[in-house]
């Protein structure tokens, strides 16, 4: 019997996978990379930690003007979070019927958890935009952990958050290959919905036990789906 059902954010519950693929893309622009954007959209999902290191050696990454002073990477991290904040949080949208699904999964006497690749400010951002902060009962960011999806670290945590839930009593719900894999590596199912952009070929491969086009669909057939 399923106990807690852990959520991913971007592009989850949130429509956003474009948005981050944009400022990256931009990020490497102002730092003199020139990289397609769809090999950027692929690798959304992971942390910057992770997303990083596919286009630029740990060298690059790690250079820096000396001293104290921010490395390569430290300092294109920081340019994409401020570009996202300022120029995309205004025209985040909610996925429908994400509160709609929290509230029927709570009604069911289970546990919300949020587990994400955003960061803290991000995450403050979309709990006010879907309206569930009293449906929560815990959240986890990769400000938190040591290291971002696809390893395991955010679910680890997050099911510690929850109280020890063992990981056959939980499931998580996302959009990417980078969740069901996290998952994986945590002992935890996944079920993936198709609104983030990856194919179902690409989440079923990934692990995914169920697929749905997105939050909504999910809800519609919640009486069928491994949630209930």
């Amino acid at each position: 019997m399923i106990e807690a059902v852990i959520f991913d954010i971007d592009g989850t519950l949130v429509d956003t996978v474009d948005f981050h693929a944009q400022s990256w893309e931009r990020t490497f622009q102002h730092f003199g990379h020139q990289i397609p954007y769809e090999q950027i959209r692929t690798q959304i999902g992971k942390g910057s930690d992770k997303l990083m290191p596919v286009f630029f050696s740990v060298e690059e990454l790690n250079k820096s003007d000396g001293g104290q002073s921010p490395t390569k990477g430290e300092r294109m991290r920081d340019y994409r979070r401020e570009l996202y904040k300022r120029e995309y949080y205004p025209r985040i949208k909610a996925f429908p019927q994400v509160r709609e699904l929290f509230l029927r999964i709570k009604a069911d006497g289970k546990r919300i958890a949020l587990a994400s690749s955003a960061t803290k400010d991000d995450l403050a951002t979309y709990i006010q935009l879907l309206n569930v902060k009293e449906l929560v009962d815990a959240a986890t960011t990769t400000t938190s952990v040591e290291s971002s999806k696809p390893e395991p670290d955010v679910f680890l945590v997050t099911l510690d958050k929850l109280g020890n839930i063992a990981p056959d009593r939980a499931i998580v719900v996302g959009d990417t290959p980078y969740d069901a894999e996290a998952a994986s590596k945590a002992h935890l199912r996944t079920i993936g919905v198709l609104s983030g952009g990856f194919s179902a070929e690409n989440l079923r491969q990934a692990g995914c036990i169920a697929i749905y086009q997105n939050i909504a669909d999910l809800l519609a057939h919640y009486d069928s789906s491994p949630l209930k």
